[in-house]
């Protein structure tokens, strides 16, 4: 369970790479796929807010329990800020994407924004959170994690290896992408 959080990091790292480089396109006045930015947005919606934050939550929960810690609400506060600000972002990219007009400073910062929360909140995660589940959850801890999550354990629609045709364009961007620079 942990080294999927981890590798669900990875693929979201990827991700907010692409979010980085679109907006400096972006406040450099070039002309950015705005399918392919609310693609992403709405991949973080669908399955980090509702798969990867939840079984964290999950498993910060059981940790607490375990080790007999006051459980703090700081992971679940930055889970529920990061769900505020991707669908105000998710809200601006359909509006551009219906034809009306926002302001480019605004997108631009709140893209920055978004990206930077995530940065933020995923270090955190790595250096704070995932190194005490590593060193206090045994195999049996993460059986009944797994067991506990089982609802929220979903397979990840960009980056497994089904046949959904869900974020093709995206999916698509990533594999030219990767053969150019090798992310």
């Amino acid at each position: 369970m942990l080294k999927r959080l981890m590798r669900d990091h990875q693929h979201i790292a990827i991700l907010l790479n692409i979010l980085t480089n679109k907006n400096a396109r972006l406040a450099e006045g070039e002309a950015v796929n705005f399918n392919l930015v609310r693609d992403i947005v709405e991949y973080m919606q669908g399955y980090a807010e509702h798969s990867h934050h939840p079984v964290e939550d999950i498993t910060y929960h059981y940790y607490a329990q375990k080790m007999s810690i006051p459980n703090s609400d700081q992971l679940r506060d930055e889970h529920e800020r990061l769900a505020q600000v991707s669908g105000s972002l998710m809200y601006s990219l359909n509006m551009i994407l219906s034809d009306i007009v926002i302001s480019r400073e605004k997108l631009i910062n709140d893209l920055a924004n978004y990206i930077k929360l995530q940065v933020e909140h995923m270090q955190f995660e790595e250096t704070e959170v995932f190194p005490h589940f590593a060193k206090a959850l045994d195999i049996s801890d993460w059986q009944k994690i797994e067991h506990l999550c089982h609802k929220k354990l979903v397979e990840d629609p960009l980056f497994s290896q089904n046949d959904n045709v869900i974020f093709e364009e995206l999916r698509q961007y990533i594999v030219k992408a990767d053969k150019k620079i090798n992310i």
